[in-house]
């Protein structure tokens, strides 16, 4: 270590820095470590690297049909374009066809049969992407066409299920609600969301020898990759290596639909010798894979008269599309947060995975939770609506406590509550009250305009829903210079995963994060590793980095102990400078000393989540480490003659536990509340009838822009509120709980929308809440009045 002038540190400088704290540590706004190369368009991505001399280009024809038999293909035709090399079907796989994530049922290509509009039956490789994309054209493919089911409520009452159903009991809710003073049954449609990363699938194959394969795709799930690849082609996992620096852009739509692009790249590169590389069109990308689950939502719930519910009856039904996929762990999650932050009191909550002829929905950031959120706000709303109280007065009666009312449907023991505080806060904060008084008396005197103002609260388990996948590995080497190299196995898509993970390894060692350089992750570093998904992201793999600095630190201390005849106790690193009793000397030359008296300078370092377990068959347990907590309060106006909208405000207060990184938190915060709002209002999916997804691109699939945003935004997070279970550094994670923050934004366009309710109708607003369907709510609450219009303009038709 040298100071600005280039020159050795003196002893004088090194107390100094000693006495100072470590400015690129755990719980500093450090950078985002690629956020440089972004903006500056240096960042490279798969399809940013150079193209491998003689390399093929991939394009896959895809299904006119939803649900059909294959009664020929000929793809002699495709062989007529110049610079075609190989046309690939179902029968040219040299190994396992089916690239199933944990269940059978996803053929990498039909296999004499599709189920859904937009499956891939062959792919062409050729010297270029536009002669592969019209080659591709030209293969005849006849069908003959079997009954499709398009819709999830007729998936559900013919039981067309992808797996079998699930249910969570306690106590007897049929008795309750028989005993409840005011009963209220409904349904909910919650549609899907399509992850629209700015980089679409893509994958680049590299032949090895001895029939291996490196593997550079965009991907969230190396290991899942490597498994399917190898399985596809018929060769054991360690021929297969995966890269991935840095995706742009998961969202979960590259947690299992990934491994298509990969192994059908991987199979023309094994069968050409050639390396072949696919990157999907958009249109293509959004057609060929799943979306978040549309959900269909049913309930019947009983309460007081203070609206406290006594008993309640749930159904989720999601609609998985044609294969498993991840749907059994989707719909439970969803299962699992049909409470949210709430006692349900006896309940009966059932789950059914509902198959359809469309593409197989697949992880969405949240994972179900925000589905099954969904109806238990809907239902807190409707008890207010019903009774005419405050929404949230009708929320905080139903929240959690710390006494009685802390045991949820599954039977897990909800710990260190602090919605409570939560919502004390963004009340005063907000100034809810004040602003919902000055709403009501906008809304009397503003006939065509009008307000709503909403807080929801967010309860949101941490862990994979399967329990095997809540470990992690790391590697990590320090060079002779003092540089560090680290590796893990999570996947960096923007998220700020590797700054978190390079500054827990910084805090260790106490030296500046500059020393650290995280490499892509790679299956030939750290071994079967997790997907980055369940946002355990930090929690796994940086504890597993953590792991791996204190085992090579205790060496070092051990070391420094022994050689200066020092205790251990006296041996303290702390910025960049390590003391060792009265002697200072930088953290480079206790390295360089060490690696002389033969010390190893590597290790690697693992982390599996404790305490978690859920038994199906008894459907209780404890499937969450911790819960992350937060509320949104969010203000919008309505134009009722149009059922157009604007977001004025959003409120935003959410729990990270101790921050990591408090501005990369925020921005977290942020963009998932940004990214639920686009779910909940404006990102809505159309199929036709014979199955196609006509929303495939967008200038028709709405994501939201700069003026969707709310005018005044405010974020902040919850302070002084240390994790009290032993993650990393007390931290809590980030990634999904702030989407589910967004549904403030619906509750208030329902508040809105109340305001012309007749007669205390209560509005039902299914989601994506469109301007249509705001329009649509508007009349229906209306109705009451709408003959007596219907009948003036028959008269005057009769007039004339």
């Amino acid at each position: 270590m040298s100071n600005h002038h280039g020159n050795a540190l003196s002893h004088e400088e090194m107390v100094a820095l000693v006495k100072q704290d470590l400015t690129t540590g755990v719980g500093k706004s450090v950078k985002h470590d690629s956020a440089g190369k972004q903006v500056t368009g240096e960042a490279v991505y798969i399809d940013d690297r150079l193209e491998f001399p003689n390399q093929l280009h991939l394009y896959a024809r895809l299904s006119t049909q939803a649900h059909a038999n294959i009664t020929k293909i000929d793809v002699s035709p495709c062989y007529e374009f110049e610079g075609v090399a190989i046309v690939i079907t179902s029968k040219d796989i040299p190994g396992q066809l089916d690239i199933g994530a944990i269940l059978p049922g996803d053929p990498l290509l039909a296999d004499g049969k599709v189920e859904y509009y937009g499956q891939p039956i062959l792919a062409v490789a050729a010297n270029d992407l536009e002669t592969a994309r019209k080659a591709a054209q030209a293969a005849i493919i006849e069908y003959d066409p079997l009954p499709a089911i398009l819709d999830v409520k007729e998936a559900l009452e013919k039981k067309h299920f992808v797996t079998e159903s699930h249910q969570q009991k306690r106590g007897d809710s049929a008795a309750a609600l028989k005993k409840a003073k005011h009963v209220l049954e409904g349904d909910l449609h919650i549609g899907g969301q399509e992850h629209f990363y700015l980089e679409t699938q893509v994958s680049s194959v590299m032949p090895t020898e001895d029939g291996g394969m490196i593997v550079y795709t965009s991907t969230q799930n190396p290991t899942e990759v490597q498994k399917l690849v190898a399985e596809v082609l018929g060769v054991p996992m360690h021929k297969i290596v995966i890269d991935m620096r840095r995706m742009g852009g998961g969202f979960g739509g590259k947690e299992t639909q990934a491994a298509g692009p990969a192994c059908m790249a991987a199979v023309v590169a094994h069968l050409t010798g050639r390396p072949t590389k696919m990157r999907l069109l958009r249109s293509d990308d959004m057609q060929m894979t799943g979306k978040r689950h549309p959900f269909y939502n049913q309930y019947t719930v009983g309460f007081d008269d203070n609206g406290r519910i006594q008993g309640i009856d749930i159904t989720v039904a999601g609609n998985c599309g044609y294969s498993p996929d991840l749907s059994s762990s989707i719909v439970d999650r969803a299962m699992f947060h049909s409470d949210n932050a709430y006692y349900l009191g006896d309940a009966t909550v059932t789950g059914h995975r509902c198959k359809t002829n469309t593409a197989s929905n697949t992880a969405y950031r949240g994972f179900g939770g925000p589905q099954g959120m969904m109806t238990i706000e809907h239902i807190m709303d409707e008890i207010a609506c019903y009774l005419k109280k405050d929404p949230l007065e009708v929320r905080k009666h139903n929240y959690y406590d710390d006494k009685d009312r802390n045991i949820t449907h599954y039977y897990q023991t909800v710990e260190d509550n602090f919605i409570h505080d939560i919502t004390e806060q963004l009340e005063t904060t907000s100034q809810y009250h004040e602003r919902r008084k000055e709403i009501d008396a906008f809304n009397k005197t503003s006939p065509i305009l009008k307000k709503g103002l909403a807080i929801t609260p967010v309860k949101f388990g941490i862990s994979f829903t399967a329990t095997f996948l809540n470990q992690a590995g790391a590697l990590l080497h320090i060079y002779t210079d003092g540089s560090i190299h680290l590796n893990h196995g999570g996947t960096e898509m923007g998220q700020g995963l590797n700054t978190k993970v390079a500054q827990i390894v910084a805090q260790e060692f106490q030296v500046d994060i500059d020393r650290i350089q995280i490499t892509a992750t790679n299956t030939d570093k750290v071994p079967n590793t997790s997907p980055t998904a369940a946002s355990s992201g930090t929690d796994l793999n940086g504890k597993a980095a953590q792991n791996a600095a204190q085992t090579i630190k205790r060496r070092l201390v051990e070391f420094a102990s022994s050689h200066f005849k020092i205790s251990e106790e006296e041996v303290v690193f702390k910025s960049g400078i390590v003391q060792i009793r009265d002697k200072y000397m930088p953290f480079e030359e206790l390295i360089q000393l060490a690696y002389f008296n033969q010390i190893s300078l590597s290790s690697t370092g693992f982390y599996r989540t404790p305490k978690i377990f859920y038994d199906h068959q008894k459907a209780r347990g404890r499937p969450f480490y911790y819960y992350a907590y937060g509320a949104s309060c969010s203000e919008v106006v309505i134009d009722t003659l149009t059922g157009e909208y604007k977001i004025l405000r959003a409120d935003l207060l959410h729990d990270v536990g101790a921050s990591l990184n408090p501005a990369i938190d925020i921005g977290q915060i942020e963009g998932g509340f940004i990214q639920g709002v686009g779910w909940l209002t404006t990102e809505e999916l159309v199929w036709n009838e014979q199955g196609k997804l006509t929303t495939n691109g967008p200038a028709s699939y709405k994501i939201p822009a700069i003026a969707d945003m709310p005018i005044d935004f405010r974020t902040h997070l919850l302070e002084n509120r240390s994790n009290p279970e032993d993650t990393v550094f007390n931290s809590k994670a980030v990634g999904e709980p702030p989407l589910m923050l967004s549904m403030s934004v619906w509750s208030a366009l329902k508040h809105a929308i109340a305001s012309v309710a007749v007669n205390n109708a209560i509005p039902k607003l299914d989601t994506p809440a469109t301007p249509e369907r705001v329009l649509w709510a508007v009349k229906n609450v209306q109705q009451i009045e709408q003959p007596a219009l219907e009948i003036t303009v028959e008269l005057n038709e009769q007039e004339k």
